[in-house]
């Protein structure tokens, strides 16, 4: 009887330990916090910039993990870089070159199906994964983040928000007048929308600290437009005397304070110095185009340009990556580093196989500490397919881009030296004063050569800007109702008896 007992206790023991997931043997697993500002200046922030805004947590952040000097995203706008992250690879790959519009009855207007996001493996992985804030990547059902590898979401399916609950509306045709969502459900929303998405995040943490390792997406929508703030942080800076500067520092103060609400709720839980944070922006701060000429309160210097340029300003964006248990403290990285090797770091780290996956990012770690010594990439490529021939590509030392579009300074006036192509010595002239096209050839063809070999499995961009496809959306209405206007007129009229 004896041996039978423990016989049994050994087949349950046993089968009770085969279905564990995979986390419960790697302990050492880091959580992964993603936070994504959104057209953050790379100027205003303190670790980058010699700003007034006050960033004291995202500096902290930046003070005892890795700076990385050279810091990219793979689009100078919202969607198409946010679908790169997400992915670990080029948007181009799958034609995703301009932003989603926000369309849930669309089937087809979202991320497409055929890409994996890296919290989805995570997730299968024995990961607990949490979005909070923007999404921007399909209104659909399918599209949605429940059905995109995260157990919880918290924020707007859109591309922006409002930013106090005064300013929601049920049924507005404005995306950015809707009610919040958490898990599908529409959700409790009483306070600044920055606070409250911090407060989530804070709350994902600590309900699931301890428990198994954890992914969160820290999404925000701050700073981008609208230009809200409350009063309590406008207070801070009363001395600007520009109204929108004012704003925006503002915001960008309260989404400081979020991080250090994040930070907290890892070091009251105990799962602070193993977890991963990576802090960037989606793309640079805006910047007065021709189309946009009062957007003029962020600040990319030493950067030309900003927002929806190739130029450093619109794609070169302020990037941490902090880890007690894993990193070294203090540390200047200078290779080129992509936002697509969030997912191939992450995923590595969590004991996944990334040999079948088409990642493009690079672990970054061996780098970081110093086992691998060149740079995680050879070159970092762009392309932006709205309008004609916009492309860049940059190596350790040069960049060789084509503009593409009408190029103007904050007055107005031309900017200079853009004019066609463009090749920037990266080294002698990181900030891309001086065009030097024409005068290295040789360089030139070999950049062209290596863009070329990339161009060639890229996808041709399928989504039309939402100003386009809401037109044509707004066409097919009307030729439908005149369809059935014209059928109501040709139907026969009857009597009964």
């Amino acid at each position: 009887m004896k041996h039978s007992a423990i016989t049994f206790l050994l087949t349950i023991v046993l089968s009770s330990t085969a279905s564990l997931p995979a986390f419960a043997s790697s302990a050492n697993m880091p959580n992964i916090v993603v936070i994504l500002a959104d057209d953050l200046g790379y100027n205003d922030v303190g670790f980058t910039g010699k700003t007034d805004i006050q960033t004291p947590n995202i500096d902290q952040l930046a003070h005892d993990g890795v700076t990385f000097n050279n810091g990219y995203v793979t689009h100078p706008y919202c969607g198409p870089s946010r679908s790169g992250m997400l992915t670990g690879r080029y948007q181009a790959r799958f034609g995703m070159e301009n932003n989603v519009t926000y369309a849930p009855y669309d089937p087809h207007m979202g991320l497409p199906l055929s890409e994996t996001l890296f919290p989805e493996h995570l997730q299968k992985a024995g990961y607990k994964t949490g979005i909070v804030g923007k999404w921007h990547l399909g209104g659909a059902l399918h599209f949605q983040p429940q059905n995109r590898g995260f157990d919880y979401f918290y924020g707007f399916l859109g591309g922006g928000h409002n930013y106090f609950p005064n300013d929601v509306a049920v049924g507005h045709p404005d995306e950015y007048w809707m009610p919040l969502v958490e898990n599908g459900k529409p959700a409790k929303f009483d306070e600044y929308l920055t606070t409250a998405l911090s407060r989530h995040a804070a709350q994902f943490i600590t309900e699931n600290a301890g428990k198994q390792p954890f992914m969160m997406y820290v999404s925000y929508n701050a700073p981008h437009t609208p230009l809200h703030a409350t009063q309590e942080d406008m207070e801070k800076y009363r001395h600007i005397k520009d109204k929108n500067r004012q704003i925006y520092a503002a915001m960008v103060d309260s989404m400081d304070q979020g991080v250090g609400m994040i930070v907290n709720s890892l070091k009251e839980s105990g799962e602070f110095d193993n977890t991963l944070i990576f802090f960037l922006s989606d793309n640079g701060g805006v910047y007065p185009e021709a189309w946009l000429p009062k957007f003029d309160w962020a600040d990319n210097a030493p950067f030309r340009r900003g927002k929806v340029a190739l130029l450093e300003g619109g794609v070169h964006v302020p990037f941490i990556a902090h880890w007690p248990k894993g990193l070294p403290q203090g540390v200047e990285f200078d290779g080129l580093v992509s936002s697509l090797d969030i997912a191939k770091t992450s995923l590595e780290l969590a004991n996944i196989d990334t040999s079948t996956m088409k990642l493009e990012g690079k672990n970054l770690i061996p780098y970081v500490n110093g086992k691998k010594k060149d740079s995680p990439h050879e070159a970092l490529f762009w392309r932006f397919e709205e309008l004609d021939h916009i492309w860049a590509i940059r190596t350790e030392t040069h960049k060789y881009i084509s503009q593409g579009f009408p190029v103007t300074t904050k007055n107005g006036v031309k900017d200079p030296g853009l004019e066609g192509k463009s090749l920037f010595d990266m080294v002698a002239d990181p900030y891309e004063a001086k065009n030097i096209y024409g005068q290295d050839v040789k360089q030139q063809q070999k950049l062209a050569a290596m863009w070329n070999k990339w161009n060639k499995d890229n996808q041709q961009n399928v989504l039309q800007q939402s100003h386009h496809y809401k037109k044509s959306v707004a066409e097919l209405y009307d030729k439908h109702f005149e369809e059935r206007k014209q059928q109501a007129k040709d139907r026969k009229p009857y009597t009964i008896e």
